[in-house]
């Protein structure tokens, strides 16, 4: 017997072992085996099995085919389904099979040391209290106590008893030893919800949208886009058709695109389904995210939410695939191997006979695209659910380099009045996005990067927001020797900052990438606003999206023009999205909201779509520009990307790439040109886009010229198949 093994490193082949005889009936795929690699000992995963007498090993083949040598755990980590899902993410990323395993199992599930936690229990079943014979046991007034009142509990944890009880382990140990009651170690479950209040909820009444919306999902023969407004209760119809995959015996998985919407997300499904719910993100302990993966992998849990690597938990019967907020790009991984968990989970919805639902009040083009090519099912919901209504829409024109317009200070000023609360968006941290000498203007930049550094008040510093470096505040300009510098652009801390000195007395809580770095960060912020700890919510896109704030009344956007005015094609898409995502935080429950956005051009097209409300219209007239110019969704699109410390060699490879690939039928290459951030962690970047009317002619031109030419010593060649980030 002979088994195709895929080794626990990046390596774009499968290797070949002889399995013993002795291992032959307890072998099965998806397991984890030890293997000899080399002149080491290696893990990989069994990815099939051939027990065909033509594939005997003969008497020249045994020094190439070497027996595996353990089975390191007997339960398949993998199911056939996922591997059959590996294997078609890994042909269509063009990324080594090891490198999409290794993505789909959490790092600490996979750790040689990673097992579960174990504590010592006290279980007091065997007593009866009731029993003249405990007295007979010669108990002190004491120890009769204790027995009594571990009997109360119901036993529990050593620990814990101790603690509440005021004993000590040897006193328990002694009841122990006179069989009243037993201690033994026990696994004990990392749990990440510990110490939050969760109360059990009801389904709520659905509306007429909801329950055509919950048919439909129902009925689906083919994946559905759920296309609500903000507000309109996409999540209840979610949990409903959850609960009606559970009642049939099935699983579920939902996938939120940040995970700052993680613990809001999990309180609403854990309340409803309580401990069959489970979460996965990189935020949790090694220790929580390997006894909640075991927990799905056993069935235990039933019910998986967390980001885009959810889509790998390994939910046994899967019977729905929620994707909420499907057009956000974070669904999008930038690293190997670079697969939208969007397009993942519609092809594992496939594979495994599930239904899949993709929400959005503002769906991506390639979402709406497969609607009308009838490849979607479509559900509307046009209206808010409950007494909430669309929010009314300011455009506010903005003069010079103020933060606040006159309006919108006004606005806020209004709701602190009111005890309402208030969202402001910026989507740019730190506190200003450079600093310039005011002598000679020279920009304090990023050696490694070439980028400006930011300024960050609270840590008196400049850092980089590319590779993370930093420096401190310099006393004096590095060129002129000048001492004064000028901070030019806004970032959340400056806002945060005349915010204050606006309202001193409002409570102002600000959310982003360095104000939620600790763990629990997100929720602890989040929670505070929503029991209405603080006034007003300033932050990054973090809160952008599927926020519930029953008390907001008033979003303000400062700064719409920066996202409106990025060099890529997406940017009206990405920019309309940002708009009617923020702007539906505000008037989701009894009391109007208001949303004011600034800008330096209150003519934008883009702005006036976003006041209409009309994403159809929008996607139409984005789609028919987009046709014309042949770009996705009408095709796909792939960037080579090219970096190296040397700037020549770097370039000189990529256009070498570029004459070679505009040979290949069925593929429009661009021109080798040097990224937009031409330098990033200290090496040049170079990039050639690629377009086709399939994928497969993209990675089938990859796989020939990566063959054909060899990526030489200094230079790292990257493919990314319907690439997000053209920077």
């Amino acid at each position: 017997m002979l088994v195709k093994v895929a080794i626990d490193l990046a390596l774009d082949r499968l290797f070949t072992y002889e399995v013993p005889e002795a291992l032959q009936k307890k072998l099965a795929v998806g397991q984890l085996l030890s293997v000899p690699f080399g002149h080491r000992e290696a893990r990989g995963f069994a990815m099939g099995i051939t027990e065909s007498p033509n594939h005997r090993i003969t008497e020249s083949q045994k020094f190439v085919v070497k027996p595996i040598t353990a089975i390191v755990d007997e339960t398949p980590f993998f199911s056939p389904a996922i591997l059959e899902l590996v294997k078609k993410v890994a042909a269509y990323t063009a990324s080594p099979i090891g490198a999409v395993l290794k993505t789909a199992l959490p790092a600490a599930v996979l750790k040689r040391n990673a097992r579960a936690k174990e504590q010592l229990y006290v279980d007091c079943s065997i007593v009866r209290l009731e029993d003249c014979s405990i007295a007979e046991k010669g108990l002190t007034a004491r120890q009769k106590w204790l027995v009594e009142n571990i009997a109360r509990l119901g036993g529990g944890w050593m620990q814990q008893l101790c603690r509440e009880l005021k004993t000590t382990p040897a006193s328990i140990r002694a009841l122990a030893e006179k069989g009243l009651v037993t201690v033994e170690a026990k696994a004990k479950r990392r749990d990440p919800l510990a110490g939050r209040r969760i109360l059990p909820t009801k389904p709520l009444p659905l509306n007429e949208e909801q329950k055509k919306a919950l048919e439909a999902i129902c009925a689906a023969d083919r994946p559905v886009l759920l296309f609500g407004v903000t507000g309109s209760g996409k999540t209840e119809v979610y949990l409903q058709a959850i609960a009606k995959e559970l009642e049939a015996g099935r699983g579920a998985i939902v996938m939120v695109p940040e995970i700052a919407l993680t613990p809001q997300t999990v309180g609403r499904f854990a309340s409803r389904f309580g401990g069959r719910v489970a979460v996965l993100h990189s935020a949790l302990s090694d220790g929580e995210r390997y006894d909640e993966w075991h927990r799905i992998r056993s069935g235990a849990a039933r019910v998986v939410v967390g980001p885009r690597s959810a889509v790998w938990a390994p939910v046994r019967d899967l019977g729905l695939i929620v994707v909420d907020e499907e057009h956000e790009t974070s669904y999008k991984q930038d690293e190997m191997p670079r697969y939208n968990a969007r397009d993942v989970a519609v092809l594992r919805g496939a594979i495994e006979g599930a239904k899949v639902v993709l929400g959005s009040a503002t769906p991506s083009l390639e979402s709406w695209m497969n609607v009308k090519r009838g490849k979607y099912a479509l559900a509307e919901m046009k209206c808010r659910a409950g007494t909430g209504t669309l929010p009314n829409i300011r455009l506010i024109e903005m003069q010079g380099g103020e933060i606040y317009s006159a309006d919108l200070l006004d606005a806020i000023r209004l709701r602190l009045e009111r005890h309402e609360q208030t969202i402001l968006f910026l989507n740019r941290r730190g506190y200003s996005r450079a600093m310039t000498c005011g002598g000679c203007g020279y920009v304090m930049t990023c050696p490694d990067c070439g980028v400006p550094y930011t300024y960050h008040r609270a840590d008196s510093c400049l850092r980089c927001h590319i590779c993370g470096g930093w420096i401190p505040v310099p006393k004096k300009c590095p060129q002129c020797g000048c001492p004064g510098f000028d901070l030019k652009g806004v970032g959340t801390q400056r806002a945060e900052a005349a915010l204050a000195k606006c309202f001193p007395k409002a409570k102002i809580l600000r959310m982003d990438a360095d104000s939620t770095s600790r763990k629990n960060s997100h929720d602890d912020i989040l929670s505070a606003f929503r029991r209405g700890e603080a006034d007003i919510l300033l932050g990054t896109q973090m809160i952008a999206k599927g926020l519930d704030f029953p008390n907001v009344t008033l979003v303000g956007v400062l700064n719409a023009d920066a996202a409106i005015n990025m060099p890529d094609f997406r940017a009206g898409e990405r920019a309309y999205q940002l708009f009617a995502q923020v702007a539906g935080r505000a008037g989701r429950a009894e009391l109007p909201g208001e949303v004011i956005v600034q800008t330096h051009d209150v003519e934008s097209p883009l702005l006036s779509a976003v006041m209409q409300g009309d994403f159809a219209a929008f996607a139409t007239t984005e789609l028919a520009a987009r046709k014309e110019c042949f770009l996705p969704p009408h095709c796909h699109l792939a960037v080579i990307g090219f970096s190296s410390t040397n700037l020549k060699f770097v370039g000189d490879w990529a256009g070498m790439y570029a004459k070679s690939l505009r040979k290949v039928e069925g593929l429009k290459t661009g021109e080798a040109t040097p990224c937009a951030l031409e330098k990033a962690d200290g090496r040049y970047r170079w990039q050639i886009v690629l377009r086709a009317a399939n994928a497969a002619a993209i990675t089938k031109a990859w796989r020939w010229i990566s063959s054909a030419r060899p990526t030489p010593k200094g230079v790292r060649v990257t493919l990314d198949v319907d690439a997000f980030n053209l920077i």
